[in-house]
């Protein structure tokens, strides 16, 4: 009676939801996450067992529990006894369903909080079918949670109670207890990470930017850029929706428009703006030059580009910009005039007071963005992804990082990249923090002082500019930085240390894809292991192709929730094309070759289109490049090939080291047990190694520098 009464009440004041069925097994223990106070009268309330909770002393001695914990069955236990969790284990094999919150606290981060490995081996060892109960909505504008002085406050917010279907956890045989331990642990919290990824709103990006402005309150701080005023979250939104109103003047719904503007507040307007009244921006990589950025829009078929005059003559770029041929190129200086009294009545009395109802809304599935590969190794591709595969990925990242309200984003990666897009943009909107856009991250000097003077406290870069910050950064610039994270290429043995060495900070190594929006796998706070780039992100799946001549390594393909709709491409403009997989439908080939350790932690070995074959042998040319590094990692290198007639293909290095031989490189082999065939048979000098605007090597560029040049520093046959 006393259950019924309290859900019945709960039911009606928080709004209640409860999805999912509980199938209860022989023995059973129920897992949740912790979000708030209410999270155990809320199972108590609405799960159809009544399991036996297992609670700490410390928490038992309260008052209020006391009060709760008459009504309820517990078992009270001190972790400081080796014996508390054999009584649970007992009630686990009794039959007796058994919860408990794997992360022994209420979090105060908003994020998942680290597992305990007592719940997870007791999971293990009993054989118990494992439960997960997701609790959403307790956490952000409750005044039950621990994050309650982050947000405007509401006292009733609506609730859901997700129930997963039952899972085991299993560990190998033949291990000791502590590793066993360490195993059922880490399988518990990728349980946990799941539910985070499965329980994602599904709804578009613009509507994830509507549940944040009422979230957060639009008095709040949201964009600062290198304009003199800071944007709060009204302005955003005023902003978004007035550009959306005028682009919907001069283009039609579900049109691919492209967009060519830097890091800045009207830059990310706009986007919002588009998806706002239902059309597709196609983001146009400026530093591509005229071919690239040609080859782009004839793939999506864009008729409009969207840009702006002072942009454009302040860019290098901006008279090759003007030559683009088959567009009509708008520029957002000239829309101010097109704002009329109407628009800006349905501005001020409706959108703004109204904005889900102003807005032409999408589906999770529709396209939300065009963005190209880098053309590092052949002709770009249009890349379609769907808004609910960034958010996705989104998810993913906050399931594994500590990102919360608090933190601020220094964005200078473009945002033509994915990187620059999902982790510098729309992750600060998921995560409710706030951004600091910069136009280009190329200014190494002054990226470091930004993130001193704005206390931004996560940055997001590859290796290369990483690199050039490092070299000019005050060892006190990067103080409020909390999460570094590298990507997008190879991060240097050198360039960690000297981030340690002279920062105290650790840089977080992953790995990604444009297709994959971006982010497939990642070191992180549970998880670091050097030299590899992390764990597959959560709701992730891979399979291994054999690779002929490559041992104990193969081809990755991937499948989850954030790859692609398919690519566009300009041989077939605006039709989806899926790269093909041994493995079927859906499987995504990302093209290189990587090893698994048996805790699931990937080292890249290199792309397959980066391996050279020698006399029948495959050598990765990641490996030269490594060599290299070895030799002078304050150096540019990169690796190269050519056909050689007599043993099938010929190592190329092409350095900007004048001093480097190829004796130091043979040396460097031996010390590091690479095979001799991995020691170029060329050394090119050049002056300065050819990159791509998002600091990744310009691979056919450098190919072709090589072709070009008649003498090189050093011929060894």
């Amino acid at each position: 009676m006393l259950k019924a009464v309290v859900s019945f009440f709960l039911r009606l004041i928080f709004r209640v939801e409860v999805r999912g069925q509980f199938e209860q097994r022989d023995r059973t223990l129920v897992i949740a996450n912790h979000q708030s106070f209410l999270d155990g009268i809320l199972l108590g309330a609405f799960l159809p067992v009544d399991p036996w909770w297992i609670v700490h002393t410390q928490i038992a001695a309260q008052w209020h529990f006391k009060i709760l914990l008459r009504v309820i069955n517990h078992l009270t236990i001190d972790t400081g006894n080796p014996f508390a969790l054999k009584q649970a284990m007992a009630l686990i094999d009794s039959g007796k369903p058994v919860g408990i919150f794997p992360e022994g606290r209420i979090t105060v981060t908003g994020r998942m909080m680290k597992v305990y490995e007592g719940p997870a081996f007791m999971a293990a060892k009993t054989g118990a079918w494992v439960i997960p109960v997701h609790i959403d909505g307790a956490l952000n504008a409750s005044w039950f949670s621990r994050m309650s002085g982050d947000f405007p406050q509401r006292w009733f917010p609506k609730i859901t109670i997700t129930i997963h279907p039952p899972q085991q956890i299993n560990t190998p045989e033949g291990i000791t207890a502590k590793e066993r331990r360490r195993i059922a642990s880490a399988k518990m919290q990728g349980l946990m990470q799941q539910m985070i990824v499965n329980d994602r709103k599904q709804h578009t990006i613009y509507e994830e930017f509507l549940d944040t402005v009422a979230v957060r309150g639009r008095k709040t701080q949201f964009v600062e850029d290198i304009r003199p005023a800071q944007d709060s979250y009204g302005t955003a939104l005023k902003g978004s929706l007035a550009l959306g109103r005028l682009l919907a003047k001069i283009t039609e719904p579900e049109e691919v428009v492209g967009v060519l503007l830097p890091n800045v507040g009207p830059g990310i307007y706009t986007l919002l703006g588009l998806w706002a009244f239902r059309r597709i921006p196609a983001m146009i990589n400026y530093t591509a030059g005229l071919d690239g950025m040609q080859s782009a829009l004839r793939a999506a078929k864009v008729k409009t580009v969207i840009t702006s005059k002072s942009f454009l003559d302040k860019a290098p770029f901006g008279a090759t910009v003007k030559k683009l041929e088959g567009v009509k190129i708008t520029y957002l200086e000239d829309l101010r005039p097109m704002l009329t009294l109407g628009d800006k009545l349905w501005l001020i009395l409706y959108a703004l007071r109204f904005p889900r109802a102003a807005i032409k809304q999408g589906k999770p599935e529709d396209p939300a963005v065009v963005l190209f590969t880098s053309g590092s190794e052949g002709k770009p591709k249009g890349v379609v992804l769907s808004h609910n595969a960034i958010l996705a990925n989104c998810s993913q990242i906050i399931s594994i990082f500590d990102i919360t309200s608090k933190d601020k984003f220094l964005t200078s990666m473009p945002l033509f990249h994915a990187f620059g897009l999902t982790c510098g943009f729309v992750l600060p909107i998921v995560t409710m923090s706030k951004v600091f856009l910069y136009p280009t991250p190329l200014h190494y000097r002054v990226i470091p002082e930004l993130a001193y003077d704005r206390d931004c406290t996560i940055l997001f870069a590859t290796n290369t500019f990483l690199a050039n910050y490092a070299k000019r950064a005050n060892p006190y610039d990067f103080r409020s930085v909390k999460l570094c994270i590298s990507g997008a290429e190879k991060l240097q043995d050198e360039v960690r240390r000297l981030y340690a060495d002279k920062f105290g900070l650790r840089i977080i190594e992953g790995y990604g894809a444009t297709e994959c929006a971006p982010v497939v796998a990642a070191n992180n706070v549970f998880g670091n292991k050097i030299g590899t780039v992390g764990t597959l992100m959560p709701g992730m799946e891979y399979k291994l192709e054999p690779v002929p001549g490559i041992e104990g390594a193969g081809l990755l393909h991937v499948r989850g929730p954030n790859t692609m709709t398919g690519y566009w491409k300009e041989s077939n403009p605006r039709v989806y094309e899926w790269p093909e997989s041994p493995f079927g439908e859906g499987w995504y080939n990302t093209g290189d070759i990587i090893a698994v350790d048996s805790d699931g932690f990937i080292e890249i070995k290199g792309r397959v289109k980066r391996f050279a074959k020698i006399a029948g042998e495959m050598v990765s040319l990641e490996t030269v490049e490594k060599l290299a590094e070895h030799v002078n990692p304050k150096s540019v290198h990169a690796s190269t090939t050519r056909p050689d007639a007599k043993r099938g293909e010929m190592i190329l290095l092409v350095t900007q080291d004048r001093n480097l031989k190829r004796e130091h490189l043979a040396q460097a082999a031996r010390e590091m047990g690479a095979p001799e065939l991995a020691v170029p048979r060329q050394i090119i000098l050049v002056d300065k190694i050819p990159l791509l605007g998002t600091g990744k090597k310009d691979y056919p560029a450098i190919k072709l520098l090589a072709e070009q040049k008649q003498t090189p520093a050093e011929v060894t046959n």
